[in-house]
């Protein structure tokens, strides 16, 4: 039985590092384990611009803690009115890794998002001549489509047409939820990607409803059926280099989640790398683990995988994780997977 497994040290292509005094307290969460991670630009207001996202990575970079190593990959927020030529020139300074596509009400903070795909155009026409990837929040917000099956009908309405108007355009589907999900990241050899998160691999729509409503499980894109997980896990263990880790590591404080109308998002920076080892283990996909936390996503990006390592180690007894994360705006409460975690990080 394998006890420790040693892997690149890993990245998060999809989180969320907020601002403030949230920023302070959960950036360590991540860079004690990852090297760097795509940055979600959906701030109060919104990184539109080059100038804006410069100032949010040194903000990122004046909370990390001494000692720690981290290298936040940062993005622009597509709105109708963004300009060309700064996306050009943010993507030729080497600062911005990619661009988030929002449907306008379709997450936190997304109402400065896409309504009206053909006045983003030009941007994606762009982004295709130079090379820079789009993220895409894969939900329509259609009052008449059921939330349960948004993603689905996204990828037949908008990614697909999209893509196809706009040949050449990088594309990763961002914390894909359903089989569906699955199948069209498979359909195409190059060009398209999908990141997963860690809590979808975990829960299902169960979790957030039976026993009473547990507003830590509610996330955006909503957790779908057992059958959608189960796909889920199939394509993260797999291997194959299309699929790859965004932890979509969501932190909001406990009062902004458990309220009468609370905020989507799993805050699960703290626990991944355990959580993920032990639904690896289960899946026996152990050796597959640093393909998809550590390789693919850097060969994705055309990036260099790091060259530094972490090792994980199977404890006899569970990891005893923080329940919550302190902030001075604030507890951020912790992930809980519902099962006991023996896999830390050494």
């Amino acid at each position: 039985m394998t006890n420790t497994l040693t892997l690149r040290r890993p990245d998060d292509w999809h989180l969320h590092l907020r601002d403030g005094a949230v920023l302070q307290a959960v950036l360590p969460e991540t860079a004690r384990h990852f090297a760097r991670a795509i940055i979600m630009p959906n701030l109060v207001p919104p990184v539109v611009t080059g100038a804006q996202a410069a100032a949010y990575r040194d903000r990122i970079m004046a909370a990390l803690p001494d000692g720690m190593t981290f290298e936040p990959l940062m993005t622009l927020y597509l709105t109708e009115d963004t300009d060309p030529d700064d996306v050009s020139a943010a993507h030729a300074s080497g600062l911005v890794k990619a661009v988030k596509l929002y449907p306008a009400g379709a997450t936190t903070n997304s109402a400065s998002g896409v309504r009206d795909f053909d006045k983003v155009r030009p941007v994606l026409e762009r982004m295709a001549e130079i090379g820079l990837t789009l993220c895409v929040h894969g939900e329509v917000t259609d009052a008449d489509i059921d939330i349960f099956d948004r993603e689905a009908v996204f990828i037949d309405r908008v990614l697909d047409p999209v893509r196809r108007a706009t040949p050449g355009l990088r594309v990763v589907m961002e914390h894909i939820t359903t089989s569906q999900g699955v199948e069209y990241a498979k359909s195409v050899d190059s060009g398209l990607g999908a990141t997963i998160t860690t809590h979808h691999l975990v829960i299902n729509r169960n979790h957030i409803l039976v026993g009473g409503i547990r507003p830590h499980y509610y996330c955006l894109p909503v957790a779908k059926r057992e059958e959608h997980r189960l796909a889920l896990r199939a394509a993260a263990t797999s291997g194959d280099a299309r699929f790859f880790l965004g932890t979509d590591s969501a932190p909001h404080v406990d009062a902004l989640k458990e309220t009468g109308c609370g905020c989507a998002g799993c805050f699960t920076a703290t626990n991944t790398m355990g959580i993920l080892a032990h639904v690896f283990e289960e899946e026996n996909a152990l050796d597959r683990l640093e393909a998809f936390a550590s390789l693919n996503g850097p060969a994705f990006y055309d990036l260099p995988p790091n060259t530094d390592v972490i090792t994980l180690t199977k404890n006899d007894h569970p990891v005893v994780y923080p329940e919550k994360i302190d902030s001075d705006d604030g507890p951020v409460t912790v992930f809980d997977p519902t099962f006991p975690v023996h896999w830390d990080v050494r």
